[in-house]
């Protein structure tokens, strides 16, 4: 059949796109933008099963928990300890059954696959709080953090973590731990500093972890949201000084840092979705009881299209279950 079109009627404009209209044809062009594979899972492990603000787990916990996140395909957990016994050089992290090291045993004996990352702070070790060490004047005490930061990443490698990462955000302390690691045969072992925007999105994750400090707010060291430069030349800095990926916090304030990163680093990049973004854009269904992830995944699917290589989540066994 031939359709002559009159020639007093306009041609109309395209209303839609062959690409998009028909479910068939989107099936076909469109593959699965996130997957299990994408997340990291954030555990905060505390001595004792803990009814605070964000969810915790007990050592005898984590087996269950890994084991899970394994059978849905996640590669990675990323483990922060609260210490009961706590002093002022952090020293009680060091030890070799500390709560931090029994964590990485039982997540490497259950599923020795499974990547498992540290946060290497002061915060949840000493009384006052705060991410760094300070000296009598109450000031920071830069060579008391760096030395503490490298000690930590030692002790955290010698129980089997392959990945550690200090949170301080002072630039020394990547070097340093590099230079522990190194020379005590644990050249294998990555180095993932955070790198952080200040934020009122942490302060669930302080109180459940005691790392709430004293002194009021904790900006020493972080960054204000406003500056992006500083957030990318201090990630940049922080690869030259020996970084083998950066973590990108909150995640939800750093896509456009997390964009201009990827153009500017070839190094693996992994935004954190903190504590206040989890209370923030999950909720349980009271009818159900399960946690409505949808908006986490849309932030996640955002995050990877510019340029993350997994994004870390309190959600992940959540998401993956929705995802599979």
């Amino acid at each position: 059949m031939t359709l002559v079109e009159p020639s007093h009627v306009q041609t109309p404009t395209r209303t839609t796109s062959p690409l998009r209209t028909r479910r068939a044809v989107r099936n076909l062009l469109e593959s699965q933008t996130l997957a299990p594979a994408d997340l990291g899972m954030v555990l905060l492990v505390t001595e004792e099963p803990a009814d605070r603000p964000m969810p915790t787990a007990t050592v005898a916990e984590i087996p269950a928990v890994v084991r899970e996140a394994a059978r849905l395909g996640i590669r990675a957990v990323k483990l922060f300890a609260e210490s009961t016994e706590r002093d002022t050089i952090g020293e009680v992290a060091l030890a070799d059954d500390s709560l931090m090291a029994r964590a990485i045993h039982a997540c490497k004996d259950t599923v020795p696959a499974l990547a498992v990352m540290t946060e290497t702070c002061l915060c949840s070790y000493t009384p006052d709080g705060l991410c760094y060490l300070t000296g009598r004047d109450g000031r920071p005490d830069i060579r008391a953090t760096v030395w503490a930061t490298a000690a930590q990443a030692l002790a955290h490698a010698e129980a089997g973590a392959d990945i550690v990462g200090p949170a301080s955000m002072v630039l020394g302390t990547v070097g340093a731990a590099r230079k522990a690691l190194d020379e005590s045969g644990h050249e294998g072992v990555g180095i993932m500093p955070h790198v952080i925007f200040w934020s009122s999105l942490y302060d669930a994750f302080r109180e459940t972890m005691g790392a709430t400090p004293k002194a009021g707010l904790d900006r020493e060291f972080q960054i204000n949201p406003g500056k992006a430069d500083q957030f990318v030349d201090t990630a940049l800095r922080m690869e030259a000084n020996g970084a083998d990926m950066i973590l990108l916090e909150p995640a939800m304030f750093t896509a456009d840092t997390l964009a201009t990163l990827r153009t500017q680093t070839r190094v693996p990049l992994f935004p954190f979705s903190v504590s206040g973004e989890y209370l923030a854009l999950t909720r349980v269904d009271p009818t159900t009881g399960e946690r409505d992830v949808r908006l986490l995944i849309e932030l996640f699917t955002m995050l990877k299209r510019a340029g993350a290589s997994a994004s870390l989540t309190y959600a992940a066994l959540d998401i993956a279950r929705r995802l599979i």
